[in-house]
């Protein structure tokens, strides 16, 4: 029994090396965690399995083996049997020693930042991403290159979120007050989802994003270069457009009419709103203003007050008015 151990760790690891592409139960492999975690999670499933397997079958011989219409004496038994107490003692034992030893490793190995990463900044908060990278860049979704090693310095400016990413298998807290990190080294090119798995409030299941891995260190910098200035080129209306996805505003409010948690931008420009306190307004440059800015000021009936409150302080003035211009464009 002892030898299968060797057998079924040899298995398991010629599995986990196998194509990165997902699985019944897994994502692609994406990462250089991803292999090692799998081969991880399948051993402690299977061992689990066979355990289950083998007291459920034990079970149910014994009880049909010595039910009362068979043997209606009891029948004698030991009372101690120091070879089958050994037996189910140690070898679970190993099988354990293992699972910590391998899951020890790879806690090791995520807490072990490789010097000379490439840092990037991200902050959660209710309820979006924000990604800040060494050149002064900032997008919404994460972009790295591949087969770089990436450290991201993980924060939040409200509540606790959570990154993250199962097709890289790392996942982080992030905390109010204080700085988490967790790194990673991009193994496939492509767009993976990006997660906060610590609710949040409101609109937690939507505070979903991508990460978008470049095959090359070339095409991210490209990247990197554009972002610095995502704006240039753009009308007011289409940089309003850019400002509704990348501030996090489509999490709450639409721009085809349906409802989510706040009213839709499509056509609220220059119609008038009933308030919750029973007064009535136009919607026009200083409601949308004061909504940024003052978001509990007035609540439209029908809706809660559940914008952050310092959710404006994340605009610039010139996204305002682009953000303006873009609720303007939706008026029809």
């Amino acid at each position: 029994m002892i030898h299968l151990v060797p057998n079924l760790l040899a298995v398991l690891q010629s599995s986990s090396e196998q194509t990165p592409e997902g699985s019944l139960f897994f994502p692609p492999k994406a990462s250089n965690f991803a292999a090692e975690a799998d081969w991880l999670y399948n051993f402690i499933f299977w061992v689990s399995v066979v355990a289950f397997a083998l007291v459920i079958a034990a079970t149910v011989y014994l009880v049909v083996r010595y039910r009362k219409s068979v043997a209606p004496e009891p029948q004698p038994s030991p009372h101690h049997s120091t070879k089958l107490e050994v037996i189910w003692s140690v070898i679970p034992s190993i099988f354990l020693v293992v699972m910590f030893w391998k899951g020890f490793e790879l806690f090791v190995d995520y807490r072990k930042v490789p010097a000379g990463a490439y840092q990037i900044q991200v902050e959660g908060v209710k309820w979006n991403w924000t990604f800040r990278y060494p050149t002064g860049a900032e997008s919404n979704e994460l972009h790295v290159p591949m087969g770089e090693p990436v450290e991201l310095l993980i924060s939040s400016k409200d509540v606790l979120h959570s990154v993250f990413i199962p097709a890289f298998r790392v996942k982080q807290d992030a905390v109010p007050g204080r700085y988490t990190r967790l790194w990673f080294e991009a193994t496939m090119p492509g767009e993976f989802p990006f997660y906060c798995t610590e609710y949040c409030g409101t609109s937690h299941s939507g505070m979903i994003t991508k990460a978008k891995v470049y095959e090359t260190r070339a095409e991210f910098d490209e990247w990197l270069k554009s972002a610095l200035n995502p704006y240039e080129g753009k009308s007011p209306a289409e940089a309003g457009a850019l400002v509704w996805e990348r501030k996090g505003c489509k999490t709450c409010h639409t721009n085809d009419g349906s409802n989510l948690v706040g009213p839709s931008f499509k056509g609220i420009w220059g119609a008038t709103r009933e308030f919750e306190d029973g007064s009535t307004g136009t919607v026009d440059e200083n409601y949308i203003l004061e909504s940024i800015q003052m978001p509990a000021a007035k609540i439209v009936k029908g809706y809660q007050n559940v914008m952050v409150a310092n959710g404006g302080q994340e605009l610039s003035d010139e996204e305002r008015d682009f953000l303006v211009a873009y609720i303007t464009s939706l008026a029809n």
